[in-house]
This record gives C-alpha cells, sequence and structure tokens, in this order.
C-alpha cells in the first residue's frame, strides 16, 4: 500500500499544482489529506496564488482517491466545495502488513491514526497534547503545525510513530513537503 501524506494546503493553488505534479509522479493508491485545506486561517499571510476554489477543483478530481480528515481552518461551507469527506476530526487507515522486503505477515495489521494535530495530536511544536489509546507500533499522521516530524514516542507502554509531512504550502521549518507511506516505511519529501 503506497499513501501519499499532505496538509496544510491553505488555498494556494500555486503549491496545490505542485502537489499534483507529485501526486501524478508518485501514483499513489491513495491521498491522505490532515486538514487546512482551502482557506489560508487568520494567523497567516496569504499563500501563494490564493485560490480556493481552483484548489477545490483539483482535489475534487482527485476524489476517489483522497481521504481527508478536518483541520482547524476547516468548516461546512469547505464540504460543500470539496467531493469528499473532510469533517471529521480522525480516521483510521489499516496496513495489512506488508513489509518493506515484500513479505506478507497475516497478523501484523498496522494502524494508523489520521488527524489535524488541533483536536488529537502528539504534544509536539503546537499540536495538542491528546491522543486516544492505540495499538502498540500504531503510526499518528498529523499536520498542523506545518513542521515536518519523523519521531518515535512512548505513550503510557506503548510506542507510537508520529510522523508529521509538514505544509504543502505555508512551511515553518522552511522547506514545502509532503509524506509517503510506502509498505511499512515512511520519509519525507520536499516539493520545490
Amino acid at each position: 500500500m503506497k499513501l501519499l501524506i499532505a496538509s496544510d494546503i491553505h488555498g494556494s493553488a500555486a503549491w496545490c499544482r505542485k502537489l499534483m505534479d507529485a501526486i501524478e509522479a508518485e501514483t499513489p493508491d491513495r491521498i491522505v489529506l490532515l486538514g487546512d485545506l482551502l482557506y489560508h486561517g487568520p494567523r497567516n499571510d496569504l499563500p501563494d496564488e490564493y485560490a480556493p476554489k481552483e484548489v477545490a477543483a483539483m482535489l475534487n478530481s482527485l476524489a476517489e482517491q483522497i481521504i481527508a480528515v478536518r483541520g482547524n481552518c476547516e468548516a461546512e461551507v469547505d464540504q460543500m466545495m470539496l467531493d469528499f469527506p473532510c469533517l471529521a476530526d480522525y480516521t483510521v487507515v489499516l496496513d495489512s502488513g506488508r513489509s518493506a522486503e515484500g513479505t506478507d505477515d497475516a497478523h501484523a495489521i498496522r494502524e494508523l491514526f489520521c488527524t489535524h494535530g488541533h483536536v488529537y495530536g502528539p504534544g509536539l511544536h503546537n499540536s495538542i497534547d491528546n491522543l486516544p489509546k492505540l495499538a502498540d507500533n500504531s503510526i499518528v499522521l498529523y499536520g498542523h503545525t506545518h513542521i515536518k516530524v519523523d519521531e518515535t514516542l512512548t505513550v503510557g507502554k506503548v510506542q507510537l510513530r508520529v510522523f508529521n509531512p509538514g505544509s504543502v504550502s505555508i512551511p515553518k521549518d522552511g522547506s514545502h513537503s509532503y509524506g509517503v507511506y510506502e509498505d511499512g516505511e515512511l520519509h519525507h519529501v520536499i516539493l520545490e
């Protein structure tokens, strides 16, 4: 299973076009969008080529591939513009256990907990410190902070991998980015 993971497009048509090119090149099975898709938000400057209607049209062209969650900038009007659900605070994607070496393990199902980072999050940078009980070795995919993260945390007695793809359009760590999850492995990709 290959997922392309992106967050915080914030209505930037320029950066969404670059993301669309990356999606075409990566050919993922699914696209996971971790919120803040159309609106720039009152705390952010306008991103390059701010055009929410254009971003909605680009994303709608891939609606059947998209799994999305609500960011702190999403509202009901955003859902009216998008052809895929985007108002859930989280969703869970299950990976059937195909390893990076290509072997199957029928007993290894990995849980990918997908959220924006303002209702549920690992407490890193500006994300809220609030996670539900997750199985050992689960992965938490979140956005919100606009900062790339790939760390392992111990929460109670479980190990969690936490991964933030960074921001497509308004990075706070110097580089526009997205993430890729493929056969159990995660990595960041810089968009330029």
